[in-house]
């Protein structure tokens, strides 16, 4: 008989909790409410939250909302330039920025300041993610944005790269990877302020989630298509255990992944909805 385990430290970090919140609790007193860019990124709960009145809009789409209609700020934040075009439009702002994308954004903003023109601002990160487009807007796009050591060391061994180097790192990145980074940087002499920016939430998750890949026959990791956070997690799980799958929702569960006796574990990224956890394991033990 399978048994099935759902990660109890799985589902939606703080700040998305917070984000969602806010805009059900306006919901229930507005008919509709935008969002600049994706809520989260799960098609799942964007359509439940579509239900309720949630209207994703990009950044071009701004000048064709109503004066006074509500905006809101997903938890990955924004650049100063977005907040001057809101203004300017007449929209008002509901701001949803992650407390702990907040205090990087000012953190990264006095660094540079620090800096006065010398050296140079290194963020570790996806490279056109929201949240990065944030950072860098702080410092008017004066910072190199790497995903990975592969692409700092290109970056440093063509001049790009000035010492003294302010490191920081988008929330949701690996921190094994961003520690790497830092090794780089101190073999080659540079002088480091290695500012450990990944989110402690986030951070503690890739420890306790590679155990809890182990620890099972199967892993079943839920995750939206479009979320950087969740194909990290995937990878961190399936390297810990070659038998993980991934699936969106339960239309993508495929019964040949399971044995009779296997102990399957159910986990997901940041973006991933508890709701959503539960529905996969409930079907996945109408398989046994």
């Amino acid at each position: 008989m399978i048994k099935v385990e759902i990660d109890s430290r799985s589902g939606f970090c703080g700040g998305v909790i917070r984000a969602i919140g806010k805009a059900e609790q306006y919901l229930e007193k507005q008919p509709r409410l935008y969002s600049l860019g994706e809520m989260v990124h799960n098609e799942a709960e964007l359509e439940r939250l579509g239900a309720k009145g949630l209207i994703t809009v990009r950044h071009e789409d701004m000048v064709r909302l109503p004066a006074g209609e509500a905006l809101l700020i997903r938890a990955h934040g924004e650049p100063p330039a977005t907040y001057r075009k809101v203004g300017e439009l007449g929209l008002d702002i509901i701001d949803c920025t992650c407390p702990v994308v907040l205090r990087l954004q000012e953190s990264i903003l006095k660094a540079y300041q620090g800096l006065d023109g010398k050296g140079t601002i290194v963020i570790f990160g996806k490279i056109g993610h929201a949240e990065v487009l944030g950072l860098v807007g702080q410092v008017g796009g004066d910072a190199v944005v790497v995903e990975n050591a592969g692409q700092l060391k290109e970056q440093f061994e063509k001049g790009a790269i000035k010492a003294p180097v302010e490191l920081f790192s988008q929330t949701t990145m690996n921190p094994a990877e961003y520690e790497t980074i830092c090794n780089y940087l101190t073999s080659k002499g540079v002088a480091l302020h290695a500012h450990n920016t990944i989110c402690r939430q986030v951070a503690d998750r890739h420890r306790l989630l590679a155990d809890f890949a182990k620890a099972h026959d199967v892993i079943v990791f839920v995750s939206g298509s479009l979320s950087s956070n969740g194909r990290v997690l995937f990878e961190l799980c399936r390297s810990a255990n070659p038998r993980t799958y991934m699936a969106g929702t339960v239309a993508d569960i495929d019964s040949a992944w399971f044995r009779p006796s296997d102990s399957v574990g159910v986990c997901g990224a940041t973006s991933t909805p508890k709701w959503l956890l539960e529905e996969v394991a409930r079907h996945i033990s109408t398989l046994s």
